[in-house]
């Protein structure tokens, strides 16, 4: 029986990996994610057995397609609208106003940093806050443009998204 063992070298086209270069050095891009993948507790665990969530989705991954959702960098700001699943840390006002709880960023970001991996992919991370929390915003950006992002909260459980990220059009 014969193993080999492949690096984690990059298979994208160079094309790919420059148009990548451009839309993470010029700061405004758009990610719409397919997938919400909340962090497995009993309680998330308990709302799957109900079947509420629908076919094909469970308690650690839920379909996002056909739902409006988005994370959005223009230069230094943010906004986004991402459903979110999972457990409240402390009482924020879970549902009040029109969010349902969704998370809505709308404001500057800070402490941004970006890092190039061996890959090609960027690891992009910041802060960023809205009335009620602090959030810790961590984007994996790939040539072939799928995303991830993982979202730390203040006052909520971890939350990771799957999805596509895309340039933003200007509108200045």
């Amino acid at each position: 029986m014969l193993v080999s063992c492949s690096s984690s070298k990059s298979t994208a086209t160079q094309a790919e990996i420059d148009a990548l270069d451009d839309l993470v050095n010029g700061k405004r891009f758009v990610i719409e994610s397919e997938w919400v993948y909340p962090q497995m507790t009993n309680a998330m665990q308990q709302i799957s057995n109900t079947g509420i969530l629908g076919p094909g989705n469970n308690a650690g991954s839920i379909s996002l397609i056909g739902n409006p959702n988005f994370l959005k960098i223009a230069k230094d700001s943010i906004s986004s609208y991402l459903p979110y699943f999972g457990e409240r840390q402390m009482n924020t006002g879970y549902g009040r106003g029109n969010n349902g709880g969704a998370i809505v960023l709308k404001g500057l970001i800070k402490n941004y940093e970006i890092e190039k991996n061996n890959d090609n992919s960027y690891n992009i991370s910041f802060d960023a806050n809205n009335k009620n929390e602090n959030f810790r915003v961590y984007l994996r950006l790939f040539p072939n443009l799928n995303s991830t992002i993982r979202i730390n909260s203040s006052s909520r459980f971890s939350i990771s998204y799957q999805g596509h990220v895309k340039p933003e059009l200007s509108k200045e």
